[in-house]
């Protein structure tokens, strides 16, 4: 019988009990948390805080992948990272949601996200199949589009798993036409007759990321 050859990930740290199992994570994870450290840094000393973290984040880890070998050592970290600990985030990010946040848009604002959420995921989904676009991709597309952007690609991806260039696909297809978004809207507001509310309502619930919705609402003044 053929021995089973070790995978790259156990060659790169030596299999001993002196190296436990914490420490084969400690550089991807200082990796990690060098990479978001400094994505908030940027954001704070530009004091733009519609840039959103994640985003750069997301850069500045495809630019260190693109531009520089990423030394097999990193790896079990950020896969920890990826699995466990950016789920926990998530968790914590749904959690910052009260009921009374929801409630507050009434009625009609409600029913409009959630016709405006199901519409758009079918669609894509839809749309992607007649076009013969892999289903994986297409589900991460839609997720994205219809529900929040790069969080919702990376959450949904832990159910569709699908592969890392798919994901990648999938987060600049949100991040461009979410930014562009957020440069259109304002113009577009007086054109379409809309007040503060109505203009607040419609960037919220077709923009793709919360920073997004901020940027372009907030030319329409506090209320929207």
């Amino acid at each position: 019988m053929k021995p089973i050859q070790p995978t790259a990930e156990q060659r790169a740290l030596p299999a001993s009990p002196h190296w436990p199992a914490f420490l084969q994570l400690l550089p991807g994870l200082l990796l990690t948390a060098a990479i978001a450290t400094a994505a908030l840094t940027v954001r704070n000393l530009t004091g733009w805080m519609a840039l959103s973290p994640l985003i750069l984040s997301i850069v500045f880890g495809m630019l260190i992948r693109n531009l520089a070998p990423v030394p097999v050592a990193v790896e079990p970290g950020i896969g920890f990272s990826l699995k466990r600990i950016l789920r926990f985030g998530i968790v914590l990010l749904g959690l910052q949601v009260t009921a009374g946040q929801i409630l507050s848009l009434g009625g009609a604002g409600l029913a409009m996200v959630a016709l405006t959420l199901v519409t758009t995921f079918v669609a894509i989904r839809l749309v992607g199949r007649a076009m013969g676009v892999d289903r994986s991709l297409t589900d991460l597309i839609a997720a994205g589009t219809s529900v929040c952007g790069a969080s919702a690609v990376i959450a949904a991806n832990t159910v569709v798993r699908g592969k890392q260039e798919h994901v990648a696909y999938a987060i600049a297809c949100v991040t461009l036409f979410g930014s562009l978004s957020m440069l259109v809207y304002p113009l577009l507001a007086a054109p379409l007759g809309l007040d503060a509310r109505g203009y607040g309502l419609w960037t919220g619930s077709t923009i793709h990321e919360v920073a997004q919705v901020v940027a372009a609402a907030f030319q329409g003044g506090d209320v929207a």
